[in-house]
């Protein structure tokens, strides 16, 4: 008898333990389904925060006025009408960034003689790149750190001394209207302590047409130009060497910082 109502109580136990676990299994499965419909349902206003990386190419295109420049081969008129043929022309950017958000923390040289240091390409995931800024200098830590590697490498032929730091932008050329030996211009363009510090930084818009391609193309044009009389007037006659920090280079770095644009 007793062990009749054993089994019987052992039956009704799996019956309730079996009826429990369907249960559970309905509610696992209904759980999981409400789950899947709210993830759905909140993708689109999740893409603002989990979307795709995209590729950004930034191209720098150095420029005489209107022409493209060339080193050695050519002979351009500045806005003074004094001739100057370009032999050398680089600069470094840091901090460059894309809606304030920055892409790199590297410091870039930028070299006419070597076409593949003015195109950088970067991955981001930011989805509508408005505006675009970088900062034409070397960071004042690095100006006294030493011997670099990469591009601020003393071999680029860009660094004065641990005291001067590195030069953050640099012009040379040969002219008629100089006085200095061989008619030769050198504009070199540095200094990181207070009151010549040359660093600039520059920030520009990108068109809305730029702004909707799937992987953007920035196309930057410097027009050396600028250098003589953006902010203030330089001619090569009365100004043609800058060797070291001080009024004309801050002068010249007020100048230079006007000479981007984005092109259309």
């Amino acid at each position: 008898m007793h062990s009749l109502f054993g089994i019987i109580l052992r039956c009704n136990y799996l019956l309730v333990i079996d009826h429990a676990e369907k249960t559970m299994d309905t509610i696992n499965k209904n759980l999981f389904l409400f789950w899947l419909l709210m993830s759905l349902a909140l993708l689109p206003v999740a893409g603002f925060i989990m979307h795709p990386t995209r590729r950004v190419t930034i191209r720098f295109r150095h420029k005489i006025g209107a022409r493209e420049m060339q080193l050695f081969n050519e002979t351009y008129t500045n806005p003074f009408g004094e001739p100057i043929t370009i032999t050398r022309f680089k600069y470094y950017i840091s901090h460059l960034s894309i809606n304030e958000k920055e892409l790199s923390s590297k410091t870039f040289l930028i070299n006419e003689a070597d076409s593949s240091s003015k195109t950088l390409v970067f991955t981001t995931g930011i989805t509508s790149p408005q505006t675009l800024s970088f900062v034409i200098g070397v960071d004042s830590l690095l100006n006294v750190s030493g011997v670099q590697t990469g591009a601020l490498d003393p071999l680029n032929g860009l660094f004065w001394t641990w005291n001067s730091g590195y030069i953050f932008a640099r012009m040379e050329g040969k002219s008629d209207s100089s006085h200095a030996p061989a008619h030769s211009v050198n504009w070199d363009v540095g200094g990181f302590r207070s009151p010549y510090n040359a660093s600039r930084k520059i920030q520009l818009t990108i068109p809305t047409d730029i702004i909707k391609a799937a992987d953007p193309v920035i196309v930057i044009d410097a027009d050396l130009l600028k250098w003589f009389n953006a902010k203030h007037t330089i001619t090569i006659a009365q100004s043609p060497l800058c060797h070291q920090p001080g009024k004309l280079a801050m002068q010249l770095a007020d100048n230079y910082s006007t000479m981007f644009t984005v092109a259309q």
